[in-house]
């Protein structure tokens, strides 16, 4: 981790079997972002009646569901802020360490943050404020959507990539 400090540092310029673990974590990253979306879509439902009832409960599809307790919203969020934290620590010290233009960088950080912050915030939102901040919660799962998966790609193509010379300030 020594490294990501160094001025300069580009994930291109790691040996091989660093690359290798790279590599690896970042496939595990995407296979569980890819079933986190299956099961957000599957089990709750992409659209703001099926988040809203996820949580509140009702009836969605023909199918009665029951209000989420608060020691399971607590379980929730409990889990979402170590595991989410941890994800986005690592992955996004892989992408800075990448040839991005700086506003791109900033841009897809600052997005992916934002979006899981207000992924946390907005079951309890759904829960026991309204069920309009459903929408909310299908945005800030399209932001890490989108963020985790940009960060992902870049990564992965320029690390296999020869490095360009470096300029924080790429524009």
């Amino acid at each position: 981790m020594k490294l990501f400090s160094a001025p300069g540092y580009l994930i291109a310029n790691s040996r091989s079997e660093v690359k290798l673990v790279y590599t690896g974590f970042l496939a595990f990253a995407a296979i569980g972002l890819a079933t986190m979306a299956m099961l957000e879509v599957g089990r709750i439902g992409f659209s703001v009646e099926g988040v809203a009832t996820h949580f509140r409960g009702g009836d969605y599809a023909g199918e009665m569901r029951f209000p989420r307790p608060f020691g399971e919203l607590v379980e929730l969020t409990h889990f979402h802020a170590f595991i989410m934290g941890t994800v986005y620590l690592v992955i996004g010290h892989l992408f800075v360490a990448t040839v991005t233009p700086a506003w791109l960088r900033w841009s897809v950080l600052v997005g992916t943050l934002a979006a899981l912050l207000l992924d946390v915030a907005a079951v309890w939102l759904v829960r026991y404020v309204a069920a309009g901040f459903a929408g909310l919660l299908l945005a800030s799962w399209l932001g890490e959507w989108v963020g985790f998966t940009a960060m992902i790609a870049v990564t992965l193509l320029q690390m296999w990539r020869p490095a360009p010379p470096f300029d924080d300030e790429v524009d």
